[in-house]
């Protein structure tokens, strides 16, 4: 299934270039320049000559038309995008056509050229959204080994020459200027996909869960947080928590990693029953959890944050976990030096994780990952955990934002009150009508 990564990677850059042209659009708003008329120019170029020559006929001729020799479901958003494959184009052009017709001083003319870019935006997140929660599911469901060797061959012919640092010329420019507007994703500092084939498998030949909670209450005083959860996770998964606030997700983690106390119920984690367990006993047997607001310690460095994830751990496995972290993280190697307190938000959340990942756990226990986070940074987060669930590691991830959580988890459950009301595969839920309605506003 090489192509689906292909798309994926193909997707972050449209947004990445999405979100440029949204800041220009901004710019030109307030003061327009020649300069930001032309990256529109160049954008549009780009959006001309790599997704409708490369992309979007692979999609319709191969990928799509395999899905619906397979199978007829999903026929409706299909037909729906290679409509948007034909249109799309058409509405790049008049894009290009604006930036190269009118000067900075022509107000009517770049109030024309903002609404076009924004009309493009949307169409294009609506098409991506519409691909990665209906299509790339379905396809995934319904193709064949065979279908796959002919579309990963197809997919693997042409790469994204944005994503190509050795592309020169226009592409280099247009790169350039779109690291200036949009620096979030460049600056976060998460590393490729590549580097996920050099990490240690994790646990993926074990059979059965890892984790088991069965009939869990927990309290604070009087007040019932959970009544009664039964949940399970299994090697190599990556699990979501959705649900309201104070429906008792982060309660459930907490009872897990063994900070919050169990009123009645069982814990069993890699076949023990832990839950009289200390905290500490839970690091030691493979428990790690990345806490809601990322809770640094401000004032130590980067390095020292990440040490202390390793308390547990003999020195050299330590120090071989540093290797790992920066590794996946090079903008923390980067920065080891500074004050934990220093770093940006999505830097933070990084650190985060690297300092659960040094730990070496078996169950990684993330809370609320995209909280207060910029949207592109958001979206870098959830590449970076997708990278760990596919490096082995076994996820058990709280999250408000439901819909980017569900789109990524192999199995998710939802918390009403202090119980699991919904549980099903993760893209699955995405189609189900109820969470459709109580937590994506669809």
């Amino acid at each position: 299934m090489r192509a689906l990564a292909v798309i994926e990677a193909e997707h972050r850059n449209m947004r990445l270039v999405a979100n440029a042209l949204r800041a220009l659009a901004r710019r030109l708003s307030a003061a327009p320049t020649a300069d930001d008329l032309h990256t529109v120019a160049l954008i549009a170029d780009y959006l001309d000559a790599f997704p409708a020559r490369y992309h979007h006929p692979k999609e319709s001729n191969l990928l799509f038309a395999q899905i619906r020799r397979r199978t007829g479901d999903g026929a409706e958003a299909l037909a729906r995008l290679d409509r948007e494959h034909l249109t799309c184009p058409l509405q790049v052009a008049r894009i290009r056509a604006l930036a190269g017709s009118v000067s900075a001083d022509d107000q009517a003319g770049v109030a024309r050229l903002i609404e076009e870019s924004a009309s493009f935006c949307a169409t294009l997140e609506r098409h991506m959204r519409l691909e990665e929660e209906v299509a790339l599911p379905l396809a995934e469901r319904v193709l064949v080994d065979e279908d796959w060797a002919t579309i990963d061959a197809a997919f693997a012919a042409h790469r994204d020459p944005l994503g190509d640092p050795r592309a020169d010329g226009d592409v280099a420019l247009l790169r350039a200027r779109i690291i200036q507007l949009v620096p979030a994703p460049e600056g976060v500092g998460g590393h490729s996909e590549t580097v996920v084939t050099r990490l240690p498998r994790r646990g993926l030949d074990a059979a059965g869960p890892l984790l088991e909670v069965s009939g869990l209450v927990s309290r604070y005083g009087r007040i019932e947080a959970l009544r009664g959860v039964d949940l399970k996770v299994g090697f190599g998964e990556l699990v979501a928590l959705v649900g309201a606030n104070g429906a008792g997700k982060t309660t459930l983690l907490r009872c897990i990693s063994g900070v919050q106390p169990v009123a009645a119920g069982a814990i069993r984690f890699d076949g023990e029953e832990i839950a009289r367990w200390s905290s500490a006993a839970r690091v030691r047997a493979g428990v790690a959890q990345a806490p809601e607001g990322r809770q640094v310690f401000a004032p130590l460095s980067v390095e020292d944050n990440l040490r202390l994830g390793a308390y547990t751990r003999p020195a050299r496995e330590a120090r071989d976990s540093l290797a790992e972290v920066y590794e996946l993280f090079p903008i923390l190697r980067e920065r080891r030096a500074q004050a934990a307190g220093t770093l940006s938000g999505g830097q933070q959340q990084m650190l985060a994780l690297g300092r659960a990942m040094m730990s070496k756990p078996k169950l990684l226990l993330l809370d609320e990952p995209s909280m207060g986070l910029a949207p592109l940074v958001v979206e870098e987060i959830f590449r970076i955990v997708k990278m760990l669930k596919e490096a082995g590691v076994t996820i058990l991830m709280v999250e408000q934002n439901a819909r980017a959580a569900l789109a990524i988890a192999d199995h998710a459950y939802v918390l009403e009150t202090g119980r699991a009301t919904i549980d099903g595969v993760g893209a699955e839920l995405l189609s189900n009508d109820e969470v459709r309605r109580a937590y994506l506003g669809m």
